[in-house]
């Protein structure tokens, strides 16, 4: 689910996949049972890399509107043997969504499904939010009965419901069957729940948070190893580092130069956090040190480099931006902090470092470089005009729709045949902030892009701060604005 396989960029799957306003138009441009294929793919094959954001399920609901596409392979998707095997919300999440906003465009088909999903499928609290957030109270009402027939009479049964009430993102279902919509003896089990959840939050209050360390650098150090040593899925060295803060004064600095020198992972990382944030002269050899001290040929790994590399890119000392201009030349990964710190806050006179740092990483990263986010902001916000060609390339070729996004707008800052190309396409992207940049940017040329920005201003999906944006462009009698380009 997370490593997904994309198609390349110039054909319509992998344009669909990526979410990009080209995919719709070649699309309907498409013939029609090709553009579905390659649409249900997409919803039944969720090819975000990070599915918690990106964005893809109202660019595919606006399409498959479009494409009058029906809902067989979506319901084969959720009702599959997988759906009881495989119970991670991801595996259907993307579609739960994608009916959710047909159900808010009037699909009544897609209010159907998700009411039998709701009833029958594992992933269940998420077909039962979309359902909450559109559908009209007949169709919660008649779930409520379902719904509480999950959960079995009982200590288990009771403790399962009331985590299922507490964790709901759309409360208003419970809310109808705790006033009695459902029935008397559901509104009972639900108030019941409702209840307990409030109580337990009372409880989490008052009862302590969990083992703490004394009040000294040594014991704060060694707490942050201990812990480490214990539970090394969840390092406990930043929480240190704020505990370091509050006791740590300036007799205490040989001992953490020391530890952050040469201490045991957890306190060393402990100690390089406190060092970095409190701007210590000496940390940034150090952290020099610890950044490069893996030996792998991928560059730094492990707690200790990992911990530098972030503190060095939290430091906001003139100092620091010094040795960043000193680093940025290395092809390491302190070379790509140190570039991706001159990207957030150099000057004019850091922008050959930046550009040739962008360049090196698309080179060995491609272009979905982990560091290539920093650095594309770095683009626009210096405004390195020779940058476009390379983020061209990284708008079409990337599979994350949020670098795209990234890169859209450092285009629209470097690049003056922006408003005439890319800004284009993006009136119909996946991303809403994305949209937005297109509808203060896009250049209206032809007919397409005027009646793409009236739907945008009239569709009850589209987000506010989009329909702003494209108000801006256009009159109260949706003609062009005085001034629009």
């Amino acid at each position: 689910m997370f490593d997904p396989d994309i198609a390349p960029s110039g054909t319509l799957l992998g344009l669909l996949q990526r979410g990009r306003g080209d995919g719709t138009l070649h699309a309907l441009a498409a013939p029609r049972g090709e553009a579905l294929a390659a649409l249900h793919h997409c919803v039944v094959r969720d090819p975000r890399h990070d599915w918690q954001l990106e964005n893809r399920s109202l660019y595919y609901a606006r399409l498959h509107l479009a494409l009058d596409g029906g809902l067989d392979e979506i319901e084969q998707h959720l009702f599959d043997a997988d759906d009881v095997m495989d119970t991670a919300e991801e595996r259907t999440g993307l579609a739960l969504s994608f009916l959710g906003h047909l159900a808010g465009y009037g699909r009544t088909d897609a209010v159907d499904l998700l009411r039998r999903y709701t009833a029958a499928g594992t992933n269940w609290p998420w077909a039962l939010d979309e359902l909450a957030l559109r559908a009209d109270d007949s169709v919660l009402r008649s779930l409520g009965a379902p719904v509480l027939a999950r959960f079995p009479a009982g200590p288990e049964g009771d403790a399962a419901l009331t985590a299922a009430v507490r964790d709901a993102w759309e409360p208003r279902a419970w809310r109808l069957w705790a006033d009695g919509a459902a029935g008397p003896d559901v509104a009972a089990r639900v108030r019941a729940a409702r209840e307990q959840g409030s109580f337990d939050r009372w409880q989490r209050q008052l009862r302590p948070a969990g083992p703490s360390p004394g009040w000294s650098v040594p014991e704060i150090l060694q707490w942050a190893q201990r812990s480490y040593e214990e539970e090394p899925e969840q390092p406990r060295h930043e929480a240190a580092a704020r505990c370091l803060a509050a006791v740590a004064g300036p007799e205490d600095r040989p001992l953490l130069l020391e530890a952050a020198r040469r201490g045991p992972e957890a306190a060393r990382s402990a100690a390089l956090r406190h060092l970095a944030d409190r701007q210590d002269p000496g940390v940034l050899d150090l952290l020099d040190l610890a950044a490069s001290d893996s030996s792998a040929a991928s560059g730094p790994s492990g707690l200790v480099a990992e911990t530098a590399l972030a503190s060095f890119e939290r430091m906001r000392s003139i100092a620091a931006l010094e040795r960043a201009r000193a680093w940025a030349h290395r092809d390491d990964a302190v070379g790509n902090a140190a570039a991706g710190m001159l990207a957030c806050r150099g000057g004019v006179r850091d922008a050959g470092l930046v550009l040739a740092a962008l360049r090196r990483t698309v080179r060995s990263g491609g272009a979905d470089a982990r560091d290539l986010w920093t650095l594309v902001d770095g683009t626009g916000r210096l405004r390195i005009d020779s940058a476009a060609p390379v983020l061209r390339h990284i708008y079409r070729e990337t599979s994350s729709s949020q670098l795209r996004g990234r890169a859209a707008r450092a285009l629209a800052a470097t690049d003056p045949s922006f408003a005439a190309g890319f800004a284009v396409e993006c009136l119909w992207d996946c991303e809403e902030s994305t949209r937005e940049l297109a509808a203060r940017h896009a250049a209206i040329g032809d007919t397409r892009v005027v009646e793409q920005l009236r739907r945008l201003a009239t569709d009850p999906a589209e987000e506010a701060e989009v329909q702003t944006a494209v108000r801006s462009r256009i009159g109260p009698d949706a003609g062009l604005a005085p001034g629009g380009v």
